[in-house]
């Protein structure tokens, strides 16, 4: 969650990088840096960069599922033994 302590200016930004950075990587936080007062860019350290994608592809899959559960209710799928009895059958797998 972003505070007033996660935001500064990019010339502050430029003038005390260091220190900064430091600041981010010890409370993992992100930092929003300013131009004219407006909000322009956010710093983050890759590993909690990282740990937003690997949320975001979680996400994205449980939307899928819901997509698909969704569908089934509505009678748009096949049963997945027929599926495969179908593919089976096209390409000459062998079944038990």
């Amino acid at each position: 969650m972003l505070n007033l302590d996660n935001i500064c200016s990019l010339s502050e930004f430029q003038r005390n990088t260091k220190s900064v950075l430091e600041h981010i990587k010890q409370t993992g936080l992100p930092q929003v840096l300013t131009v004219n007062g407006k909000a322009e860019v956010v710093v983050q350290d890759a590993a909690s960069y990282q740990k937003i994608l690997n949320l975001l592809d979680r996400l994205e899959a449980i939307e899928g599922i819901e997509r698909g559960l969704k569908s089934m209710k509505q009678g748009k799928g096949r049963p997945a033994d027929e599926v495969l009895q179908r593919l089976a059958s096209k390409f000459d797998i062998p079944t038990e």
